[in-house]
């Protein structure tokens, strides 16, 4: 007897009709901690009580144990005195060093990509960057989708590359970078910079010169640690009412 085993993808494409997956309940508490950490609904320093958060939630203490332990993994949350966990902090040295190890990984990324792209995919992101300012202008919906527009480059980057342990690394750092790019939300200056950064990579890698994209990639990303760091101060300095 031959038994077949049917993926999703084969079953979409046959007709056969598809149950969804019930979503884990450690899953859940994972995605929903996970975004609003993300998202800075829970900042820096928030404390993360077991039975208060699985109660908000709508789970059971051991789920929220295995949600929990994998954000620690990926450094998301750690253990506080006393009781509980709390959301990492977003300090100096840990911004610092999270770029350090972006540089390397996306000078990198961006030198393969100018070597292996697929001219006509980036051409596309082209103008849809030429498009950037006026995005920029229509609130926040526009922001949201500038930084849409950017996670589009980014795995147009990655498909073009085609290395999974690179890919796993990037997909590594961008889970922090997503809480620093909130930072920069309200400085439109800033955003239309970037805007302009990330055309000048795309022309380098539209024309292959993997230099000029290692380059244009290494001057984006000091402009953006700059203004990373500003930002911290200025909100050092400002006073607490």
């Amino acid at each position: 007897m031959i038994t077949f085993v049917y993926t999703e993808a084969a079953m979409l494409g046959s007709g056969v009709p598809i149950t969804p997956r019930p979503v884990r309940a450690s899953e859940r508490a994972y995605r929903q901690l996970r975004g609003e950490i993300l998202d800075g609904v829970l900042g820096p320093g928030t404390g993360l009580l077991e039975v208060e958060q699985a109660e908000r939630i709508g789970v059971s203490r051991t789920p929220l144990r295995a949600a929990v332990a994998r954000l620690i993994a990926d450094g998301l949350v750690m253990g506080r005195n006393g009781r509980g966990f709390e959301v990492t902090a977003l300090s100096i040295d840990s911004i610092t060093g999270l770029y350090e190890l972006r540089e390397g990984l996306e000078v990198h990324a961006v030198s393969l990509a100018a070597e292996r792209r697929d001219v006509a995919t980036f051409a596309n992101l082209r103008l849809k960057f030429l498009a950037a300012p006026a995005l920029l202008l229509q609130g926040d919906d526009g922001i949201r989708r500038y930084y849409e527009l950017i996670d589009e480059f980014e795995a147009a980057v990655d498909a073009a590359v085609a290395n999974p342990f690179l890919y796993s690394a990037l997909v590594s750092v961008r889970t922090h970078l997503a809480r620093i790019r909130r930072l920069a939300r309200g400085n439109q200056d800033r955003l239309r910079a970037a805007a302009a950064e990330h055309l000048l990579i795309i022309d380098a890698i539209i024309a292959g010169d993997s230099s000029l994209a290692a380059h244009a990639t290494h001057v984006h990303l000091h402009q953006s640690l700059t203004n990373v760091l500003a930002t911290l101060a200025e909100d050092a300095a400002t006073p607490v009412d």
